[in-house]
């Protein structure tokens, strides 16, 4: 069995800002994508997504596609990242940057989750599905994290594009 974890299209707002869990909706290419993404993504039986709009509009368009229902899972959410939210990236503090990255699994500096925390909750949707040939659609920090779980080299630092996919 297979998951195809999937990563959001490019959303409105986002160039240039930390947004976690911010909500942002997807951009202007969001339908021709998804006709591209349900042209060319692998078989899959079950799609699930965060349940951040960004993910869920993809989602929704990929089931239409498919013929298939869309479950939504707050585990495939992107990392909260706190204060850090809806800040441009050149605004957040040095220091709290530097924290972040002297422990990457376990600093909070931005009083949102670690990313331990979210390698675990990413850890239970995987366990949840791995039986099943899925597609997760979900955020960057969800999919490296996945692909930290699956032994993957370089996981934690994974350049995934918007609309595209790996599988685990």
């Amino acid at each position: 069995m297979a998951l195809i974890l999937l990563r959001h299209t490019r959303p409105e707002g986002g160039a240039g800002v930390c947004y976690g869990r911010t909500d942002l909706v997807p951009g202007a290419e969001l339908a021709r994508e998804a006709r591209r993404l349900a042209a060319q993504l692998p078989p899959f039986g079950v799609i699930v997504s965060s349940p951040l709009t960004r993910c869920e509009r993809l989602a929704r368009a990929l089931g239409a596609a498919r013929g298939l229902p869309v479950g939504l899972d707050d585990r495939l959410a992107e990392l909260d990242f706190g204060s850090w939210e809806g800040q441009p990236w050149d605004k957040v503090p040095r220091d709290q940057l530097d924290a972040w990255a002297a422990d990457l699994m376990g600093a909070r500096p931005h009083g949102g989750e670690s990313v331990a925390m979210l390698a675990q909750r990413v850890a239970a949707v995987l366990d949840d599905h791995g039986a099943t040939d899925a597609l997760l659609v979900t955020h960057m920090g969800p999919i490296r994290a996945a692909l930290a779980r699956a032994g993957r080299p370089g996981a934690w630092e994974a350049k995934v594009g918007f609309g595209e996919w790996v599988v685990v």
